[in-house]
């Protein structure tokens, strides 16, 4: 029977049952209420060096402002780095939010990928565990859920889609990433993406195993449901109404063409394809555009790293976390690959009139240390940026975001808020009222109501 059986694990939420009242009784689509139909997150895991990239310091010591110089870009009094050209000409159409205070208790990963995913600030678990904090149940839902628990389901695809890895290697899963307190059935899909093979894209909890086909499991699935007609005159519970969605969305995902259609980006133009970069990230981002079309409501492209020869080149797990060799790295790997897929998205969604309904955000699980050297490479002469939570930049566009401005500013060495300081709260609540989810109202277990999040403010001067 092993062999005959199939995987339907991860988003679908055979792995587990709901642990909290699932809001589907209560969500209402609110579409009508923010302009924006679905969000894109490009998280770029490691933490990105702001002063490098967005929030540039030319007049600061040279300690601080390290050798690349900002550009002019298509919108006047914005700035980018000199090694962001291609995004500098989408530049009128980007917010860039410089005053965010991402403190943390830990200065460190585990805990910044927490508090800028769900806009809650970090609890003590996450010193006394360190690296072994790893997600929990009752952690505070990723954004990404929330969206797709108040949105009305997609007929094919789940509501939130991540790709092309779940960050990190396991068993230090980082969390924020899941729906937790609200539910398994509002995880996240995971499709995972290589970078040996750019063009492939597989969602490995979704596979038939050994002789079902699709015409096996349609009657399987028809017995089955005989089965639970008779099943639910003897039992009529949370849990096994819980399972039967399950049950339903495994099959339908399964079944429909559409759900893997979605993925194959070998369908797209040779020319779009060299746009956009023929690297995993770069694909993954025409995956995102390719769900925007499909209407999935929330679509996250987290930072896959070549934990190889860039994990060496930059003392790191080879993303963001630039511990050694900063400029080096950035200069010649991270920014022209980000710089080429990022802009892409921006000019094919604009050029395809889904970027005023399409959310775009940039974030990261913290800035860089603008003091350069880190000792972790040898200080000064390692020319590294170490961890740094108080300060870094977001940026957002589309959406009924305003393009072609800076909001808020960082002190002179882009250590410090000092105008407009802000918080991932506001960065979440931000985008929960671009999507229409102004009613963050959850109902637990025990018939309990409490927010899903009470901090922070709408930044309603972006729109």
């Amino acid at each position: 029977m092993e062999r005959r059986k199939f995987l339907v694990a991860s988003a679908t939420g055979l792995a587990g049952l709901s642990a909290t009242g699932s809001p589907s009784a209560q969500a209402v689509d609110q579409r009508r209420a923010g302009k924006a139909k679905s969000t894109i997150l490009f998280f770029l895991c490691g933490g990105a060096s702001h002063i490098d990239m967005w929030d540039m310091k030319p007049d600061a010591p040279s300690d601080y402002r390290g050798p690349f110089q900002p550009i002019e870009t298509s919108a006047p009094g914005v700035q980018l780095c000199e090694h962001l050209p291609m995004l500098a000409k989408q530049a009128h159409h980007l917010a860039v939010v410089n005053s965010i205070d991402g403190t943390v208790n830990t200065n460190d990963h585990h805990a910044g990928y927490y508090h800028n995913l769900t806009g809650h600030v970090p609890d003590q678990s996450f010193i006394t565990l360190g690296n072994n904090r790893t997600p929990l149940p009752d952690d505070w839902p990723f954004m990404g859920s929330v969206v797709a628990s108040k949105r009305t389901q997609n007929e094919f695809l789940p509501n939130a889609i991540t790709l092309p890895h779940k960050p990190s290697r396991a068993p230090y899963t980082r969390p924020g990433q899941f729906a937790a307190r609200i539910g398994v059935e509002h995880d996240p899909l995971y499709i995972n993406g290589d970078r040996a093979k750019p063009l492939s894209f597989s969602a490995p909890s979704l596979a038939l195993e050994g002789d079902v086909t699709a015409d096996r499991l349609t009657e399987r699935y028809s017995l089955l449901k005989e089965i639970d007609v008779a099943r639910r005159q003897f039992e009529r519970s949370q849990v096994a109404e819980t399972f039967d969605k399950h049950q339903k969305r495994a099959v339908s995902l399964l079944m429909s063409s559409q759900t893997t259609t979605a993925f194959n980006v070998a369908d797209e133009s040779p020319a779009t394809i060299e746009r956009y970069g023929k690297t995993v990230n770069g694909m993954s981002l025409l995956v995102a555009r390719r769900l925007v079309e499909a209407e999935v409501p929330f679509i996250t492209v987290f930072w896959k790293g070549d934990l190889g020869k860039l994990g060496k080149k930059c003392r790191s797990a080879g993303s963001w976390d630039t511990h050694g060799n900063n400029f080096g790295c950035l200069k010649d790997d991270l920014l022209p690959e980000f710089d080429r897929g990022f802009s892409a998205l921006v000019e094919d969604l604009a050029q395809r009139s889904l970027l005023d309904e399409t959310l775009l955000l940039v974030t990261s699980e913290m800035g860089r240390k603008p003091k350069i050297g880190d000792i972790r490479s040898g200080g000064v002469s390692g020319a590294g940026r170490d961890h740094w939570t108080y300060c870094l930049t977001d940026v957002l566009a589309g959406g009924g975001v305003q393009g072609g401005q800076t909001y808020g500013a960082s002190d002179r060495y882009a250590e410090h808020p000092i105008e407009n300081k802000i918080t991932p709260a506001h960065i979440a609540k931000t985008v929960y009222h671009a999507m229409g989810v102004d009613d963050l109202s959850f109902v637990d277990s025990l018939g309990r109501p409490y927010s899903l999040l009470d901090e922070g403010e709408i930044i309603s001067s972006l729109f």
